[in-house]
């Protein structure tokens, strides 16, 4: 006995090559975040961090968190954070301390060399949105247009991880 679905109408073909050119898009820009990301530690003499460590600091930012809490925030796999955390607080960018209450939980926070590696990538922001102004490459308006498309995406994708399968 198979279990179906209900029965949907295929997406329409162009739409669907549009919406595989969209992911593919995001997977691009991601990698390449992370290429822009690694050659301005190269270009400040930074080499031991790596990308996502210093996007893990950039998001940690001034809060006191979890491994489970930014898992939760969507930002990383659980072992990849796991990982870059312990490297992180070896390497002396991030304190942790055992939950007083959950023994099984350690807190982190960054330290002033990871508060150090945060504000770098602040600014390499900073430029970035500045320079995407001055160069008229995109508006304000057409900012929020894809922040509220990207959005929709995201909910329509937790949707069917919470409720479909």
């Amino acid at each position: 006995m198979s279990i179906q679905g209900p029965i949907s109408a295929p997406a329409r073909p162009g739409f669907m090559s549009g919406y595989l050119e969209a992911l593919a898009l995001v997977e691009r820009l991601h990698r390449l975040l992370l290429d822009v990301i690694k050659d301005e530690f190269e270009r400040v003499g930074v080499p031991e961090i790596n990308p996502v460590q210093a996007l893990l600091l950039f998001n940690v930012g001034d809060n006191e968190v979890t491994a489970g809490e930014l898992k939760s925030r969507g930002y990383y796999q659980g072992s990849n954070v796991s990982y870059n955390l312990k490297k992180l607080v070896e390497m002396g960018y991030m304190h942790h301390q055992r939950s007083e209450v959950d023994r099984r939980s350690v807190r982190v926070r960054l330290t002033a060399r990871g508060r150090e590696v945060r504000d770098l990538v602040g600014d390499l922001f900073a430029r970035h949105a500045e320079g995407l102004q001055e160069r008229g490459v995109i508006g304000m308006d057409g900012l929020e247009n894809i922040t509220a498309s990207l959005r929709r995406m995201e909910r329509y994708w937790t949707d069917q991880i919470r409720y479909i399968y």
